[in-house]
């Protein structure tokens, strides 16, 4: 058994809210797990690497992206082949590495590459990639948000959703992704407008607890984000119109809202004069609603995730850095934000005992940064940092 010390850098472990200056930690080459760490002086190992006083954070969490998208397009990447979509996606994974990103769930992939991706990342064939929680197709109604060629099943009864639902499993869906509401990309709808029917998300929501498999739901406006709570979905995606009373019945619930705060405001502020008039309205009539709403979610209780839709218009797949100085506008600390990624986000999926924080028994997933990233969160934009993944450089 060979093992790596990684020395003499402050550390930001995700799970405490300050640093722990002249940190070490000790990773067994193996596994790729945390199995010994501290401060000081380190104990000898196999391989030592001294990172002469710069800070080490936890991989990013990004738990809304579409890695067959394309944020320059904005036509919608209509019509594309499964090839161009694969190729595409390839790219934008090894950007999310780039950029801090070591875990990625996905929210509706184009003919369920992400799928199969995952099967040659299982084999070895995809390197330099993130850890992968893939949704396959995203469920939308006949009309609504995610009725695009390739894109998402359309189903319009519970009996239609029920058989869809378990037809993604069957094709290797490890999470689900419905529409509850109409949204800011598609002109034929509006974020108010319920799509789903409460009964439809219900009957999703039940087959995918049965598989013990977490739900999002697209809900940006009401009555779809009370419809999604009603039917008793993981998450929230978006969020924008969140009530007082939506926001209490999240903490009874233990529902999370994953805001994507950087993608409505790129439609809003960057696509002015470039994207639809239609479109660029519709982002920047919510963009101030969703900072109070969220504002008081936070300051009510409800637990946020770290997500930012990325691959929608300008919202390019290196931006999940960016995602956290939206955050701290809602009134969280620098900390807090992260920890929308390191606790929150691993815990929402599943995967905390092993992944997230920079513990003892967790898989070493971290970034070198120049900069404290307690201090501002621009630390974490650096475009030249540092990504290991089990204790492996990456990038």
């Amino acid at each position: 058994m060979t093992q790596t010390t990684f020395k003499n850098f402050t550390l930001f472990d995700g799970a405490l809210d300050q640093n722990q200056a002249d940190a070490w930690f000790v990773v067994d080459d193996p596994t790729g797990k945390l199995v010994d760490r501290g401060q000081g002086t380190p104990p000898a190992a196999d391989r030592t690497v001294d990172f002469a006083g710069q800070y080490v954070m936890p991989g990013f969490f990004n738990v809304h992206t579409h890695i067959t998208s394309d944020p320059d397009s904005a036509s919608g990447n209509l019509g594309r082949s499964e090839t161009v979509a694969t190729v595409m996606a390839v790219r934008n994974l090894r950007t999310l590495l780039r950029s801090g990103v070591t875990y990625i769930r996905q929210c509706g992939t184009d003919f369920d590459v992400d799928i199969k991706l995952k099967q040659l990342q299982r084999a070895g064939q995809l390197p330099h990639t993130p850890h992968m929680m893939t949704s396959g197709r995203a469920f939308s109604m006949t009309g609504g948000h995610g009725d695009m060629p390739g894109f998402a099943y359309l189903v319009d009864s519970p009996d239609e959703m029920r058989k869809r639902i378990r037809q993604a499993f069957k094709a290797g869906a490890e999470s689900i992704k419905i529409m509850a509401t109409g949204g800011v990309m598609t002109p034929n709808d509006f974020m108010e407008d319920p799509q789903f029917s409460e009964a439809e998300m219900r009957t999703a929501v039940e087959e995918a607890h049965h598989k013990r498999r977490v739900i999002a739901a697209h809900a940006e406006g009401n009555p779809g984000i009370q419809n999604a709570l009603d039917a008793g979905v993981d998450t929230i995606e978006h969020g924008f119109y969140t009530t007082a009373a939506e926001a209490k019945q999240m903490i009874q619930q233990g529902t999370y809202i994953t805001p994507t705060l950087v993608a409505e405001a790129a439609v809003a502020i960057q696509g002015q004069g470039v994207l639809p008039d239609w479109e660029v309205k519709k982002a920047a009539d919510a963009l101030d609603d969703t900072f109070e709403n969220l504002t008081q979610a936070f300051i009510a209780g409800v637990k946020f995730t770290c997500g930012t839709d990325a691959g929608t218009p300008f919202n390019g797949f290196e931006r999940t850095p960016d995602e956290f100085g939206y955050l701290t506008k809602l009134g969280m600390t620098p900390a807090q934000a992260y920890q929308c990624s390191s606790i929150n986000s691993a815990k929402m999926m599943g995967v905390d005992a092993e992944y997230g924080t920079l513990e003892i028994g967790k898989f070493a997933d971290f970034q070198v940064l120049t900069a404290d990233p307690l201090a501002d969160t621009v630390a974490v934009t650096q475009t030249d940092k540092q990504v290991f993944m089990g204790g492996h450089r990456e990038c």
